[in-house]
């Protein structure tokens, strides 16, 4: 299975990237699928409803979201009749929507996709991460139920997405970091075959904090003063992601390749 993974949309210029490449990449690309962290897509914080079904529209076949999952109120409502967006498992018991379904690919393939937040430097204690995700791996067995999984870890610190990548290898085909915006150059199959990085990136312009227009970041840091929100820069926004290809028979990674479509950052890809 060809799978294209791309890391969190920051603002309008993630999402007008998304818009003028995805279409074209599955098809060049042959992608039977693709999952796009949205979770900063709208202003920088959440995800509306209206950009969820822009998203789906250009070709993502699943979105996941992250610790902002709910900053738009919309998507507290709106979760619960798209089935193709997924929050976090370990948000919080009561919170709308799931963490984690089996969707359809082409030739009667059946694809896993579930998220969960990281505990480390994070702003809320949120549920253990590591039982949380076994749970539903070992009700989804590669190879059986399901023929390829994938597994978005949004987390602040490396090494607790690394632990979360070796605790799933051999169990996922893909498991790939999210939430810092920054890509890593580890992409890497892990002995027990699954493939990881340990932070996508993200869809945005990179001429900027971390997706942000520069100034009121570089101001806060410089003064220690808050002025003005944050908004999401809107230079030309370069696609990061990671490409997978997995043994159907095995759900097992046998190639991976980080991806850097357009922007600054352009030059890598399959």
């Amino acid at each position: 299975m060809r799978i294209l993974y791309l890391g969190d949309v920051v603002g309008r210029s993630g999402r007008a990237a998304i818009a003028a490449r995805l279409p074209g990449l599955r098809a060049d690309w042959g992608l039977d699928f693709v999952v796009v962290n949205g979770e900063n897509a709208t202003a920088g914080a959440g995800l509306s409803a209206e950009h969820a079904k822009g998203l789906l529209s250009a070709g993502a076949d699943v979105v996941t979201l992250g610790d902002h999952a709910f900053d738009q109120k919309e998507m507290l409502s709106y979760i619960e009749t798209e089935a193709r967006i997924i929050r976090p498992l370990n948000f919080a018991r009561t919170a709308p929507g799931r963490g984690a379904r089996v969707y359809d690919a082409p030739g009667g393939r059946k694809v896993l996709v579930a998220q969960v937040l990281g505990q480390v430097f994070m702003k809320r204690p949120f549920d253990d991460p590591f039982s949380t995700i076994d749970a539903v791996l070992r009700s989804h067995p590669l190879g059986g139920m399901v023929q390829a999984s994938i597994i978005d870890v949004h987390c602040e610190a490396t090494s607790e997405k690394m632990g979360l990548g070796h605790w799933c290898d051999g169990r996922a085909s893909l498991v790939v970091g999210t939430h810092t915006h920054v890509p890593t150059a580890d992409a890497m199959i892990l002995q027990g075959g699954t493939a990881y990085q340990s932070d996508a990136g993200m869809c945005g312009d990179y001429d900027s904090v971390i997706g942000m227009d520069k100034l009121e970041p570089m101001r806060r840091f410089v003064t220690g003063m808050v002025k003005d929100r944050f908004q999401p820069a809107e230079g030309e926004a370069t696609l990061s992601g990671v490409y997978v290809e997995s043994d159907d028979r095995t759900g097992k990674a046998t190639r991976i390749r980080m991806v850097r479509v357009g922007g600054r950052l352009e030059g890598a890809a399959p």
